[in-house]
């Protein structure tokens, strides 16, 4: 990604030699490196506070309240995880920090969820059903409250910043059912192989 920015100064300032138009391009580096601070300050501003109701969230548990909501429907999109599993409860953990926004609650819950798929799992050499899908949903990145968006929003003038909320869970959600839908229509397609007895020997 270096590489890339390196570049594309290189291009800006060789083209503004060419044309005569150095001063714009310095002019513009100097307005950027204003802007960026001022994204990144409105961003400190916002995110700390959703950070902090998203932890009080957590501390007071909501988080889990709500995982235990989701646990009857982490076992419709599990199904190959035996019953009353606690992956089943680390997947629905996981989801609910991250519609939340607690991202950093989220990923060493995922990553606890894997392991406990990959235990077992019968193909240690290959990800399971299980594990395809939960990187299908995290990929889809489901969110309740875009803290994010509605900061950047914020520090280029939007009036009203939070009224982005309804689209993005509307786009979150479609891109989450979608991922799970098409998670399971490849498991149809490229069914999991047979690990053969001379592997599992080994």
């Amino acid at each position: 990604m270096n590489y890339i920015w390196y570049f594309l100064i290189a291009i800006s300032i060789i083209f503004g030699a060419i044309n005569g138009t150095l001063n714009e391009v310095a002019n513009a580096i100097f307005s950027g490196t204003q802007l960026a601070i001022k994204i990144i300050l409105t961003l400190l501003g916002i995110m700390t506070f959703w950070l902090g109701i998203m932890k009080i969230a957590e501390k007071s548990g909501i988080v889990e309240w709500l995982s235990k909501l989701l646990t009857p429907i982490a076992k419709l999109i599990f199904p190959e995880l035996p019953k009353n599993s606690p992956i089943i409860g680390d997947v629905a953990m996981n989801f609910s920090a991250n519609a939340l926004g607690l991202a950093n609650a989220a990923t060493p819950i995922g990553i606890k969820a894997i392991e406990g798929m990959q235990e077992i799992n019968k193909d240690k050499s290959t990800a399971s059903d299980s594990m395809c899908t939960l990187l299908a949903m995290n990929t889809a990145g489901f969110q309740l409250i875009p803290a994010t968006v509605i900061a950047l929003l914020a520090a280029n003038g939007c009036e009203r910043p939070t009224e982005i909320i309804i689209p993005t869970l509307i786009v979150t959600s479609t891109a989450f059912i979608s991922a799970i839908i098409i998670a399971k229509i490849f498991k149809r397609i490229f069914p999991p192989q047979q690990v053969s007895e001379v592997e599992n020997a080994d």
